[in-house]
């Protein structure tokens, strides 16, 4: 590598393309920068003809990754396929072998399989980068690998997923309901065909595991992360949540307990007053407590072209100078079994929304149950006849005070037993930021 690091890129799309152009246009200054040429010797992808607006040059193209991976004209494989297993885990796996560095921006695959291919690369004195695949362009993962080594990480959270924090933004500014802006969302290009992965909260699991294992030297464990979507949340939460001074997030949470660590990805209600609450649209944002440093918060695009491919490039420019450091800033062998942490009373308490039928001892059976799990009620509103669930029914919001996740789990299935309520309770964590 001696003036030159010879690259070699599997994935052309979005990310991959970007990635080629700025190091192309910024050519010149990574090179005076680094004091080593940045080349892409080798490229991969599905569609040879495909025209991605830019010419590869004298660049070798491999249709098959798992070539392009091994081959000797590479010194560093970019993988941007994307998945966890199939030929991004293979191509992965035999370019560590091939003795050649690795970049992803794959969080799916790091999640399920970090562990194991942190070993492999430390074994042989080469570096996993994955800056990319947490936040887009947001550089949380050198901040936490460097930045802060000298702190003790007690919580994290954030906003991960920009999918999500699109939708509820537009909810809340624009009063539209769930369903509706998904689809212009996905005309927009914001969310997918099928948009399970981002509002069912797995993608934002898979970037919360990685966190997780960074902030307190743990093993990557994707299984201890409790995961809940987006996709019952109203336009009548919105409302109520506005209403009581919060907004809705879908936020990735992970905090060091006395029985393990708890990591949950679900929608949260947030003070308006909090910092993360005025973070809106594809914006992602990642909040980290630790010990002496107090709270660091880092906020920008957490997806695009542009902005993961920034973090892709600064991933290949640590290489270039020669920063080949533990995966997760502990050494693989070093890392400690994830001890899956209970779900613990919830400080800020919890907001539950119910179609209650009008009829006499419906009120007295739905506090008698709250009472019986011990869970105190801090207010109960009658907003209004809730139209969708019949004349006789009223909407009613309750706000409760710090209990623990099976208190209120147990109070509203007992709720939901007596028959008094419409449909399913709707419940949402208070999140004190």
């Amino acid at each position: 590598m001696q003036g030159r690091l010879r690259l070699g890129i599997a994935g052309l799309g979005t990310v991959g393309a970007a990635t080629i152009k700025i190091l192309t246009d910024r050519r010149a200054h990574l090179s005076q920068a680094l004091g080593v040429d940045l080349d892409v010797t080798a490229v991969s992808a599905r569609d040879r003809s495909r025209d991605r607006g830019f010419t590869l040059g004298d660049a070798t193209w491999f249709d098959d990754a798992k070539a392009l991976a091994v081959s000797d004209e590479i010194d560093v494989y970019v993988e941007l396929i994307g998945g966890e297993e199939g030929v991004a885990r293979e191509s992965v796996e035999a370019a560590i072998s091939a003795g050649k560095h690795v970049v992803t921006a794959n969080k799916a695959l790091l999640a399920h399989h970090g562990t194991q291919l942190a070993g492999l690369v430390e074994a042989q004195k080469l570096a996993l980068k994955f800056e990319a695949a947490v936040a887009g362009g947001i550089p949380v993962i050198k901040t936490m690998r460097e930045s802060l080594i000298g702190n003790e990480v007690t919580r994290l959270y954030g906003i991960l997923n920009g999918t999500c924090n699109y939708i509820l933004s537009r909810m809340t500014f624009e009063g539209g309901e769930f369903n509706t802006i998904l689809k212009e969302a996905q005309e927009a290009g914001y969310a997918e065909a099928d948009p399970t992965f981002d509002i069912g909260g797995f993608d934002a699991a898979h970037k919360l595991a990685l966190l997780t294992s960074l902030a307190f030297g743990t093993e990557v464990a994707f299984e201890n992360v409790y995961v809940e979507g987006i996709e019952n949340i109203s336009l009548a939460d919105v409302e109520a949540a506005d209403d009581l001074g919060y907004v809705i997030k879908l936020l990735g949470v992970a905090v060091q307990t006395e029985s393990g660590i708890e990591q949950r990805v679900h929608p949260a209600m947030v003070p308006k007053t909090a910092g993360i609450a005025g973070v809106n649209g594809v914006t992602n944002c990642v909040a980290i407590e630790a010990n002496p440093v107090g709270e660091v918060l880092l906020v920008g695009p957490g997806a695009g072209g542009g902005a993961t491919a920034s973090s892709v490039v600064s991933d290949i420019a640590d290489i270039a100078r020669g920063e080949i450091t533990p995966a997760f800033v502990t050494s693989a062998d070093r890392l400690m079994p994830s001890v899956r942490g209970p779900m613990r009373a919830h400080a800020g308490g919890y907001y539950i929304r119910l179609s209650v039928h009008d009829r006499p001892g419906a009120f007295a059976a739905i506090a008698t149950r709250m009472a019986h799990e011990d869970v105190s009620l801090e207010s109960i509103v009658q907003r209004r006849v809730d139209a969708n669930a019949g004349q006789d029914a009223a909407q009613v919001i309750m706000i409760t005070h710090e209990t623990t996740e099976a208190a209120i789990r147990a109070a509203l299935a007992g709720i939901e037993a007596d028959g008094h309520i419409v449909g399913a309770p709707q419940m949402i964590r208070i999140e004190r930021t």
